[in-house]
């Protein structure tokens, strides 16, 4: 029986595009969303926000919805990741394109990890993603559409 592991996974907005990052010395990692794992006895949505900010760098990011979970069986560590999905929003003027370390990987490899963040723009340039990082796109999606129609209305 696998062991259960509690992994989350922010899907970051800034208007109307998507934070995404590459690992420059490590590729075959594939593209990816900020995320990590959750420590014992931490809530999944402090645990995501914590990740976030420790992955990006970014210090303006808000929670704003959680948009689900699924489990994902890993089977190169026998282990079912079970992963929560937020929603955040990075409020203010980040960058187009930077790199962070993040200088205590939650996974136990050597620190630091070299991420290049960049933003894409929603739907069209999302990139294929690292298994499980795509799988609550659609709810993005959903989500942000739900948002600006009432945004829409309100005016």
């Amino acid at each position: 029986m696998p062991v259960i592991v509690h992994k989350v996974l922010a899907y970051i907005t800034h208007r109307d595009r998507l934070l995404v990052f590459s690992h420059p010395y490590a590729p075959e990692a594939g593209i990816q969303v900020p995320g990590g794992t959750v420590r014992e006895g931490e809530q999944p949505a402090l645990a995501v926000v914590r990740e976030a900010a420790e992955e990006t760098g970014l210090n303006c990011l808000r929670m704003h919805a959680f948009l689900g979970q699924f489990d994902q069986y890993v089977p190169e560590h026998d282990e079912l990741w079970r992963r929560h999905l937020y929603h955040l929003v990075c409020e203010g003027q980040p960058p187009s394109r930077w790199r962070h370390q993040e200088a205590e990987p939650a996974d136990g490899s050597p620190g630091p990890i070299t991420f290049e963040f960049f933003w894409v723009r929603l739907p069209d340039e999302v990139p294929a993603l690292a298994p499980g990082h795509d799988r609550m796109l659609p709810e993005l999606l959903a989500l942000l559409s739900h948002h600006a129609q009432r945004s829409a209305e309100a005016d």
